[in-house]
């Protein structure tokens, strides 16, 4: 089909646009290029760095860190007793909550586990547990937001949209971010790994958990890839024009890549999430044969296979974990579901020779109280918001192995020692892929923005 080469009308408005900012345009098209990573390429990092990839386990709801891996004997000897602890959403009386499990020194390194923990103990000597880290929100939506894009409104880019811009993409075949979600979506959905300001290329590309992960990954059969093809070559053929009228208009220009990359994706995808080639001992390890671990095993499979073929960032989202009322019976299931396949995800990647630069973390947006609010007169036993102390777990990627770093009071309500907000955590990640947050900037809104919003300092305790 042949189309003749279209040449749009120069009218007053086009005309006056560009002659009112001519150099200006020049100078800024010369600085956003300098700006922008090229999608389908490699971009050198800023310095030396010692993680290449991340694997995020995002524990949605906010794990509590007394029950998990920041034991607090003294809990247990206040249970039920009056707390009037203050900086609590709980209103109305409140009383301290003793964890319902026992904990145990793990591994040679003695790091601190509950007795719910039944195959992480196995890597214990590669996790480094950082109990220092503070938020700023106690509302989940809010904090989800800062957590992931460093900013509690929402609509910023999240982290992995920063690593892709910073990093490139390793695979053109392939997103450079992928996310993995249960059925239900993270509160705030989509915008927890938004691109934001930042060209679109560079937002999360989400794999649904039923189904295919990709909706229309296979062409309707009637279309030949030579078809689609040609009609990806017209639609440019169009775009461009239209691109040339309109040159303010970028998102055009990040559709066109996004349709390129869809197409590139047909051929790669479906051999990289299809889990036909792994053995069957491989797929037992990440408990695909059990139905608490099923489905948060395949996902820390694939997020294993997706790594090894060059994604730069991976989340996978895990929910439940907003334990209010029955603490004992939700955070059981809740870590049962994920044990043995994040342990499976560890030994997988260090067997590979891929631990040393794939950075592992688990971590909620927050952690929880150690008091209660009793409600209608009944003791509830569970435990509310604390954005004051957390624990963030890793492996790998650079990080030291087998540690504790910082603490958090004998209650477990705040962070004491080594203490840091989000902010400084995310300058942490970033120096540990070899980027710099005061350097990885964007011009947006009249001024370079940054991951951080106004800068931070690197954590420099965690890093090995």
């Amino acid at each position: 089909m042949n189309i003749p080469f279209y040449v749009p009308e120069l009218n007053r408005r086009d005309f006056l646009y560009g002659l009112t900012s001519s150099l200006g345009a020049l100078a800024m098209t010369d600085l956003m290029a300098k700006d922008s990573a090229s999608f389908s390429g490699v971009k050198k990092p800023m310095h030396e760095p010692k993680a290449k990839n991340v694997i995020m386990l995002f524990m949605e709801g906010g794990p509590s860190q007394v029950d998990t891996f920041d034991p607090k004997p003294k809990l247990n000897d206040l249970h039920k007793k009056e707390s009037k602890r203050p900086g609590s959403l709980a209103s109305g009386y409140k009383f301290y909550v003793g964890s319902p499990y026992g904990s145990r020194k793990v591994g040679k390194s003695g790091l601190d586990m509950s007795d719910q923990w039944i195959h992480l103990p196995k890597v214990a000597d590669e996790l480094c547990n950082y109990r220092g880290c503070f938020a700023e929100s106690l509302n989940h939506p809010e904090a989800l937001f800062h957590m992931n894009t460093g900013s509690r409104l929402g609509g910023d880019p999240s982290l992995g949209a920063w690593a892709n811009y910073g990093l490139g993409s390793v695979n053109k075949n392939l997103p450079g971010y992928v996310v993995m979600t249960e059925l239900a979506l993270p509160q705030g959905g989509s915008r927890n790994w938004s691109n934001g300001f930042l060209p679109g290329q560079y937002q999360g590309t989400r794999l649904r958990p039923s189904g295919s992960p990709i909706l229309d990954l296979n062409a309707p059969s009637h279309k030949t890839r030579r078809h689609q093809r040609e009609a990806l070559d017209e639609l440019a053929f169009l775009n461009k024009s239209h691109m040339a009228k309109h040159p303010q208009h970028e998102e055009l220009e990040s559709r066109m890549q996004n349709y390129e990359l869809a197409y590139r994706m047909q051929m790669e995808v479906p051999g990289v999430i299809g889990l036909e080639g792994e053995n069957d001992k491989t797929k037992d390890a990440y408990g695909l044969n059990q139905k608490e671990t099923a489905e948060f095993g395949k996902q820390c499979l694939m997020a294993r296979r997706l790594v090894e073929k060059g994604v730069r960032f991976v989340q996978i989202f895990s929910g439940g974990w907003d334990s209010h009322d029955y603490l004992e019976r939700a955070h059981a299931a809740r870590i049962k579901s994920v044990d043995q396949p994040m342990t499976a995800l560890i030994q997988d990647l260090k067997s590979r020779g891929m631990l040393k630069d794939t950075l592992v973390l688990w971590m909620g947006e927050f952690g929880r109280t150690p008091d209660n609010n009793r409600r209608g007169g009944v003791y509830a036993i569970g435990r509310g918001h604390n954005n004051q102390a957390m624990t963030i777990l890793m492996a790998g990627g650079g990080v030291k192995p087998g540690s504790i770093v910082g603490a958090t009071d004998e209650l477990g309500s705040g962070a004491v020692e080594v203490a840091h907000p989000i902010r400084d955590f995310h300058v942490t990640l970033l120096h540990l892929l070899g980027l710099d947050d005061n350097k990885l900037t964007y011009f947006h809104g009249g001024r370079y923005k940054q991951l951080s919003q106004f800068g931070g300092q690197i954590i420099k305790e965690l890093i090995a």
